[in-house]
Parts: C-alpha cells; sequence; structure tokens
C-alpha cells in the first residue's frame, strides 16, 4: 500500500481495495458481492439516470487509541436510507444487509482506516440507485445497493475553526412537501449554484432560506444550522431539512451537558441574537460559524471577533469526537466495535 500522509488528508475521494454491492432483482435482494472495480456496468436506461431514483449515506469509522475500528449510530444512517429509498420509491434495504455490507466494506479495508490521533478517519458512502431500464416515469425493478470507503481529513481545510457563511435568498435547495428531508442527489445537485455563489465571494458555504416565505433558516450549505443563547442548543424544524444524525447526538450531549434543546422554526431575524452558531453534520462533525452574510442586503453578523470556536461548540465538538473515536465513555450505546 502506497504511503499516505494521515495528517494531511483532504476530504475527497481515495481508491482503496474493495467495495460491496448487492443487487435487487426479481423482487428480492440477492448476496453480497465484493468488488476490487471503482467502476459499475449501468444500463443506458437506468432510471438512476433520468429519474433521479438515487440516495446515499455519509457515515465515519474511528480508529481507537485501543486499536479497535469503531461505527457510529449505523442504525440511524440505516433507517434514513430506508426513508429516503421509501421517499422516491426504490427498493428499501433491510437493516440486516446494510450493517453487513458496511461492516465488510470496513473490514476488508481496514488498513486504510486512519491512525489513532491523526484527525482522519474512514469515510463510509452506502448508495442506492435505480438500475434496472425504464423509459416512462416510473420506479424501477432493479437496483443496485453499495458500498465503498476512503481515508479523509477534515470536510472544510480550516478543520475545527470558524468560516465565513452567505445567506442565499436567490436559490432554493429545496420545495415544501418536496424531497429536502431526504438523502437524495437531486438535494444536492439544487444546492450547487448556491455554494459555487458563496465560494466564488469567498464564503465556505451558503445557508439557504425556507422556499415558501424566505423568512426561516433552512439548511446551511450540505448540513444543518444551530444557534446557541441562553444555554440552549437551538437548531431549525423544517419539512425540507435533512434530519441530520450529528445534529441530533449533538443534542442529547447538550442535554448531558445540563442544556436545554429547541427543534423549532428559526427566523432569520434570530440569528443575531445567538452567541454562537455552526453547521453540523458527517463530514464536518462542527463546522463554527465566524460571521454570517446576507446576500442581498449586505446585513452581517459576527460570532467570532478572536477567530476561534466558542466555548460550547468546542465543549459539544470535543465531546462526540471523544465518544466516536473511543476516548470517552459511550452512555448512548452509539458505537460498535468492528
Amino acid at each position: 500500500m502506497e504511503n499516505i500522509d494521515w495528517k494531511n488528508l483532504p476530504f475527497g475521494y481515495k481508491k482503496t481495495d474493495y467495495n460491496v454491492r448487492c443487487y435487487y432483482r426479481d423482487g428480492k435482494w440477492g448476496e453480497l458481492e465484493i468488488s476490487s472495480s471503482e467502476y459499475v456496468p449501468i444500463h443506458i436506461a437506468a432510471t438512476a439516470l433520468h429519474y433521479g431514483q438515487e440516495a446515499f449515506e455519509g457515515m465515519k469509522a474511528f480508529m481507537g487509541q485501543d486499536g479497535k475500528v469503531r461505527l457510529f449510530r449505523w442504525r440511524d444512517n440505516a433507517k434514513r436510507m430506508h426513508d429516503s429509498a421509501e421517499g422516491i420509491m426504490m427498493a428499501e434495504v433491510p437493516e440486516d444487509l446494510f450493517h453487513q455490507a458496511i461492516v465488510k466494506a470496513v473490514q476488508m479495508n481496514k488498513h486504510f482506516v486512519p491512525p489513532y490521533g491523526t484527525g482522519a478517519s474512514l469515510y463510509i458512502r452506502p448508495l442506492l440507485f435505480g438500475s434496472g431500464a425504464e423509459i416512462g416515469v416510473k420506479p424501477a425493478t432493479e437496483y443496485l445497493f453499495m458500498v465503498f470507503v476512503m481515508p479523509v481529513g477534515p470536510y472544510f481545510k480550516e478543520g475545527f475553526k470558524p468560516v465565513d457563511i452567505l445567506v442565499t435568498p436567490g436559490f432554493d435547495r429545496a420545495a415544501p412537501l418536496g424531497t429536502g428531508h431526504l438523502k437524495v442527489g437531486g438535494n444536492y445537485a439544487a444546492s450547487l449554484r448556491a455554494l459555487k455563489h458563496g465560494h466564488d465571494k469567498g464564503y465556505a458555504s451558503a445557508l439557504f432560506l425556507d422556499a415558501k416565505e424566505k423568512k426561516y433558516i433552512d439548511e446551511a450549505g450540505p448540513a444543518n444550522f444551530f444557534g446557541i443563547k441562553n444555554n440552549t442548543f437551538i437548531t431549525p424544524k423544517s419539512d425540507s431539512i435533512l434530519p441530520s444524525i450529528t445534529n441530533r447526538a449533538l443534542q442529547a450531549i447538550a442535554e448531558k451537558m445540563g442544556m436545554k434543546v429547541e427543534v423549532r422554526p428559526v427566523p432569520y431575524e434570530e440569528i443575531s441574537s445567538f452567541e454562537e452558531a455552526g453547521a453540523c453534520g458527517t463530514a464536518a462533525v462542527i463546522t463554527p460559524i465566524k460571521k454570517i452574510v446576507h446576500d442581498v442586503t449586505g446585513e452581517t453578523i459576527e460570532f467570532s471577533k478572536d477567530g476561534e470556536p466558542g466555548p460550547i461548540s468546542t465543549k459539544l465538538y470535543n465531546m462526540l469526537v471523544a465518544i466516536q473515536n473511543g476516548d470517552e465513555e459511550d452512555p448512548f450505546a452509539w458505537v460498535e466495535v468492528v
């Protein structure tokens, strides 16, 4: 295996040795298959290509100081993929098949799990798509479920450092009653223009407002938004926001720390009252926000004058990472050693 600079890994695709695949045909799931190919033969009329029948998950495995590899909250990922499949009429992956596939993919690529203390992890990408041929808008009868993995560093090159975010009312990520609450590719395609717009202006990410009224906070690019004030962890509630597993974990940790937790609609005007703000998700865990700038009005709300994360965000981040790495007791039964 090539020498890997574990401490300077980017967040991006990297080839590993094996991936795991399973087909749904004739109304049932087949056996797991192991492949060393990075490519998938796909029919030119596959529904994934024409009608967007595709869903995915993002997960991580962590090497502990004890040399054991840990998965984090995999059942939540299995449930979310089930919900995504149900939402766009795909065959649902049973929990036991999901588990077998991710464990097999991690175990067969174990030497790619970054060493403890490097700040890197093994990213796991379960993927489900319509591989059956249909011309005419209807669900496929054949699906491919696969899992591949890769070692990754921080999602933002800054790591756990505050970043600047641009509020982008000129773009919508998802419609009310649409697929915003599902982890399907179309939502990410719909976010690309806003993200590029933000990047071109020098911002790390975009903050979406709700598509209906442009009044409430929606997604923070590919992550959930949260704010902290008065010892309360506040995160938006919306039918067009993807339920983040990391967000739910932070809520549980916040409660254990003695904080209140509120999941409710968050008006844009409330942002200025937060003491700290951040975005959270599997890839970055927590991305603290330094300042938020409104793309139209230019209004600027600053959270970090010294360029450092806030104390509560730091405590939440450290506790979650410590549980994932096995450095702290896991009182929530989130972690599974594989």
